[in-house]
């Protein structure tokens, strides 16, 4: 079974950093490309950062530079370092498989980062 855990949001003024953890159990993640999704209040979520099984990394234009995913699959772990947060980054954090068609029984509860003066 696949679920996922996301921690590390919090309050953070602009220009602050933060460091988001995804936990996924079950025994596909070393297998699949992970993603980073976020959804702010009255949007639609948004895929904001990948990472394949190799490393291989993608970004929305909107954090480029100055976001950075990366994974343990050791760990079974994928993380999103934020620097440089804006208030605009203010949304609820979520992981999942962006390119496995079952990902819509994945999500997980989420974390909320708040960029806030």
């Amino acid at each position: 079974q696949v679920q996922f855990v996301e921690s590390g949001g919090g309050l953070v003024q602009p220009g602050g950093s933060l460091r988001l953890s995804c936990a996924a159990s079950g025994t596909i993640f070393n297998m699949l490309v992970v993603g980073w999704y976020r959804q702010a209040p009255g949007k639609q979520r948004e895929l904001v950062a990948t990472i394949t099984s190799g490393g291989s990394t993608n970004y929305t234009d909107s954090v480029k530079g100055r976001f950075t995913i990366s994974r343990d699959n050791a760990k079974k772990t994928a993380y999103l370092q934020m620097n440089s947060l804006k208030p605009e980054d203010t949304a609820v954090y979520y992981c999942n498989y962006p390119k496995n068609p079952n990902r819509d029984r994945y999500w997980g509860q989420g974390t909320q980062v708040t960029v806030d003066s």
